[in-house]
């Protein structure tokens, strides 16, 4: 079982930059495909990013791709999403997701068995 918990969000002003930490507990991290979400109020939850086990593959949301990179450290169990060139549609609640013992990615809400709680990014204009 992997518990995550988010960090780093906040509000900052278009332009700027945000980095997202979450750190897992649970001895399959380094074995699981991780990925990061996001859900504007009124809208659903969608896909930003994922990033393999390894760490050698990622992919992510036309959105934010060029502006986001989503990272690991195995070592630490910590999964990271570096915003950079923030917009203020990318104001959202962002939440971690772990896939159960699968190191592939996949940008597919149904593919997450764990979930972190969330945390609140505001981009104002």
């Amino acid at each position: 079982q992997v518990q995550l918990v988010e960090s780093g969000g906040g509000l900052v002003q278009a332009g700027d930059s945000l980095r997202l930490s979450c750190a897992a507990s649970g001895r399959t991290f380094g074995r699981s495909a991780m990925g990061w979400f996001r859900q504007a109020p009124g809208k659903e939850r969608e896909f930003v990013g994922s990033i393999s086990w390894s760490g050698a593959n990622t992919l992510y949301a036309d959105s934010v791709k060029g502006r986001f990179t989503i990272s690991r450290d195995n070592a630490k169990n910590t999964l990271y999403l570096q915003m950079n060139s923030l917009k203020p549609e990318d104001t959202a609640v962002y939440y971690c997701a772990a896939r159960a013992e699968s190191p592939v990615t996949s940008s597919s809400r149904t593919q997450y068995g764990y979930w972190g709680q969330g945390t609140q990014v505001t981009v104002s204009s």
